[in-house]
């Protein structure tokens, strides 16, 4: 029976980031680190590369090659922060870019989701807080797990189940 669910909740994890996300990707015209980069720079502004990358799971050489594509399609840029530090900031046409790849993504999900009514949409909102909760612990960084997450939707009437996580890990 587990094994049965684990396989469905693979082939359910996998079957949404290639119905959704890609979509979502393809609108903005980014690769899916540099749309988490969007997200991530949307929602903590003046990081540092090595800092972005780290959220978004790159290695700084990575996130480097992704923050100059990235500013080659203006949509971010690179301003001096602290001593030496350089910090990766939107631009003026970085917002619309992160709104339209959330809008896409809620979207792709949204109509995903028609199939289930409220009650049972409320009852895998509960399941999906465990799963969440559970894959904290083995990511153990909020940022990184959270990284395409539209945080206003998240937290609206409710508590981020990884932002809680977190929390209670005390970190």
């Amino acid at each position: 029976m587990h094994e049965r669910t684990a396989n469905l909740l693979g082939a359910t994890a996998l079957a949404v980031a290639d119905l959704v996300l890609a979509d979502a990707y393809r609108r903005v015209g980014v690769s899916a680190s540099g749309a988490a980069a969007l997200v991530v720079i949307a929602a903590s502004p003046a990081l540092s590369v090595t800092e972005l990358g780290r959220r978004v799971g790159l290695s700084q050489s990575a996130a480097a090659r992704m923050v100059d594509s990235l500013e080659r399609q203006r949509l971010v840029t690179r301003r001096r922060h602290q001593g030496r530090e350089v910090a990766v900031a939107l631009t003026a046409s970085g917002p619309r870019a992160v709104r339209r790849l959330l809008d896409a993504r809620g979207a792709g999900l949204s109509e995903l989701l028609e199939v289930l009514d409220s009650d049972e949409q409320e009852q895998l909102a509960g399941l999906l807080a465990k799963l969440l909760t559970r894959a904290y612990e083995h990511v153990g960084n909020a940022e990184l797990l959270c990284r395409l997450c539209d945080r206003a939707s998240c937290v609206r009437d409710a508590v981020c189940p990884v932002g809680q996580a977190e929390r209670d890990r005390g970190g």
